[in-house]
């Protein structure tokens, strides 16, 4: 296929610019700096253990020291490739609960970046796909080093938000607030080449995403919605459920975009103080802001994700999301039947949704 076949990303945002003739484009040359950083993780991931890193420390097997430091240099690239240009008036981490300052030497624009550079790196041990998370907020005080405080926006005051996904192919998935549109690398050209435009979330689903490891600590209106699913088309759904885990939010997401599904991580009673155990401006807020434009649902179980007013930078909420009515009838659990202990159903009898056929 001839180069003038193709839409490249740069083609893309300057159209999407062009829509918008008083933007100064400076946004598009934060996402420009999200894609490079994302190509060089990605040529970092696909050398895994031929990395020529130094060996492990003591304590480590070989592959826990090539996880880890390929999150310390995904970190380092995303910070790198952002800080010079003098769009962003500060940063911030998932790994981190303080921000990332961009050096005095550079000048500060109108953008706050917030990035999760790697969110599973020990998928590199049994070489699975991985990802990183990225988000784009307005700063309050533009021109000025951001304060924490800067940070604390709700997820709908994002402009922009996406990911990268590093496996066979490596493709970025992006929206600014019109729809979610795929662009897979190109290794001859070294561009993301738009490859899925205007990706929708189907909303007929049949798969479910959750990790049954702490199913004992779940809260009674998860326990119901999984027994549900699980008793197949003998039980209340009346419909058979596969069930898939990777254990990468990223992994999970785009998956879920491509094909459906839903995806719980939700609180458990593991840890009685912890609301949830996803990074809510890292990850759940770019993802809910993705999985909405493309049609679909993200809550907490009690609410939309996105319009929770954080109160830390490290804070941390269970996240749903997928097709609008899974992530509904969830929400509807949650307030229902929750406030007490629920046992194994007795699929005899339907449940308050009765299958339809």
């Amino acid at each position: 296929m001839l180069l003038a076949d193709r839409t490249t990303l740069v083609q893309f945002l300057i159209e999407e610019r062009r829509r918008f003739p008083e933007a100064s484009g400076e946004l598009n040359a934060v996402i420009l700096d999200v894609a490079l950083a994302c190509k060089a993780i990605a040529r970092a991931v696909a050398h895994g253990a031929l990395a020529g890193m130094p060996g492990a420390q003591p304590g480590e097997t070989h592959t826990e020291s090539i996880a880890a430091r390929v999150a310390q240099a995904a970190g380092e690239i995303f910070v790198h490739s952002s800080e010079w240009g003098g769009h962003l008036a500060g940063m911030l981490a998932a790994d981190r609960a303080t921000p990332l300052s961009v050096p005095p030497t550079y000048p500060k624009g109108k953008y706050l970046l917030l990035f999760d550079a790697v969110d599973r790196p020990a998928n590199l041990e049994v070489n699975l796909a991985l990802g990183s998370l990225f988000s784009v907020l307005r700063a309050p005080r533009p021109g000025v080093e951001a304060a924490a405080a800067d940070f604390l926006q709700p997820g709908t005051q994002q402009i922009c938000a996406g990911y990268a996904i590093y496996g066979p192919a490596t493709m970025l998935v992006l929206t600014v607030g019109n729809g979610v549109h795929g662009f897979t690398l190109d290794p001859g050209l070294g561009e993301f080449v738009l490859t899925h435009p205007r990706i929708q979330l189907p909303q007929e689903t049949g798969t479910l995403a959750i990790g049954t490891s702490n199913s004992r600590d779940w809260e009674p209106a998860v326990k119901r919605y999984v027994d549900e699913c699980m008793a197949g088309r003998t039980g209340p759904r009346g419909k058979d459920f596969d069930m898939r885990w990777v254990a990468s939010l990223v992994a999970e997401l785009h998956r879920i975009l491509m094909r459906g599904g839903v995806f719980l991580y939700p609180r458990d009673s593991r840890d009685a103080g912890a609301p949830g155990r996803l990074n809510l401006l890292c990850d759940a807020n770019p993802a809910a802001f993705l999985v909405e434009q493309a049609g679909g649902g993200a809550s907490t179980g009690r609410q939309r994700v996105v319009d929770l007013a954080p109160d830390a930078l490290d804070q941390r909420v269970p996240l749903m999301f997928g097709a609008a009515a899974e992530v509904e009838r969830l929400e509807l659990y949650h307030r229902d039947y929750n406030e007490r202990e629920y046992d194994a159903p007795l699929f005899g009898a339907r449940g308050l949704f009765r299958a339809t056929g």
